[in-house]
């Protein structure tokens, strides 16, 4: 923590008390200042994790601008019910919810620690993460998002860990059935290798909100954010690449936000669309759901609108 507002303070000085070019000057340095975080919070881990193992073929970017063949489950839907009702005359008082620093909560997830190796077992090891190639059940519940986002396209698809553990989990709760797993990518794994980075971060963030330090709300922002877009095949970060890292945290903070759903729905209220990393969209009493404010665990209302009616 010490690390992260010292250096606020110094980029201060850097710029005689401006805050406007102290921040340019943080978010310029975001990087390489979060993988300083990264090896500091590392330094006595229980494990030695792999900065720049082997890439699958399936994880490498097929041109300069596409992409790789992981599916994140990224959401985008709308409550098919509500949207025929509304359109029929039915009038609904929405709220548009969201869900705070999305991506910094998604780094505690399970990452694999080393090298990726094949797998063809078809179990899935808890002990282990990874990707993996799985043909998904139907999912049949029309009141509430598909873990997998809006995927159209049928048949086998490859997946990070965050996903299978979502689809799993539904499966359990009786939600679907489970999916079948083909083949997996998948090392010795810790749900810890970026807690004490996340502790960090988030501890400072919550100090500066109470503050009204907007300067290190902002630096924060940026470093968690650049961690998880720069940790695959980008060349702004050449200490590290681990894109199966940087697809499994943004798939947890999608499977985030869908527990987010769930829980919503199991309180009573009505999902209405779910979208991003971070909007959630309900009709209800959502304060007697979720805590108001803008702490990791807590919800903000973006903006409440009448759906439907004349």
């Amino acid at each position: 923590m010490e690390q992260i507002t010292d250096r606020v303070r110094e980029a201060l000085t850097d710029h005689d008390g401006d805050a406007d070019a102290a921040q340019a000057a943080l978010i310029k340095s975001a990087i390489p200042d979060v993988m300083a975080l990264f090896k500091a919070s590392r330094a006595s881990g229980r494990y030695e994790h792999s900065d720049f193992p082997p890439t699958a073929d399936i994880l490498r970017k097929k041109s300069q601008k596409g992409a790789d063949e992981i599916w994140e489950g990224r959401p985008k839907w709308r409550n098919p019910a509500v949207f025929a009702a509304a359109k029929q005359g039915t009038r609904f008082e929405v709220t548009a919810l969201d869900m705070n620093a999305a991506y910094l909560s998604a780094l505690k997830c399970w990452l694999p620690i080393g090298q990726l190796r094949e797998d063809t077992s078809g179990v899935h090891d808890p002990k282990r993460s990874g990707v993996h190639l799985i043909t998904p059940a139907d999912w049949e519940q029309p009141d509430l998002p598909n873990p997998l986002g809006n995927r159209i396209e049928p048949g086998p698809l490859w997946v990070t860990e965050s996903t299978l553990r979502q689809l799993l989990a539904c499966s359990r709760k009786g939600l679907v059935g489970p999916p079948v797993l083909h083949r997996s990518l998948v090392s010795g794994a810790s749900e810890a290798l970026l807690e004490r980075l996340r502790r960090a971060l988030a501890d400072v963030r919550r100090t500066a909100l109470a503050e009204g330090d907007t300067l290190t709300v902002e630096y924060v922002k940026a470093m968690y954010a650049k961690f998880v877009s720069t940790i695959g095949e980008s060349s702004a970060n050449r200490e590290i690449r681990r894109p199966d890292w940087m697809h499994i945290i943004r798939a947890k903070a999608f499977a985030n936000l869908w527990m987010k759903a769930e829980k919503a729905r199991l309180a009573g209220l009505t999902v209405v669309e779910m979208s991003g990393t971070d909007e959630l969209h309900v009709i209800g009493d959502w304060r007697s759901v979720f805590s108001e404010g803008r702490d990791l665990h807590e919800v903000k209302a973006k903006k409440a609108y009448t759906l439907g009616g004349k």
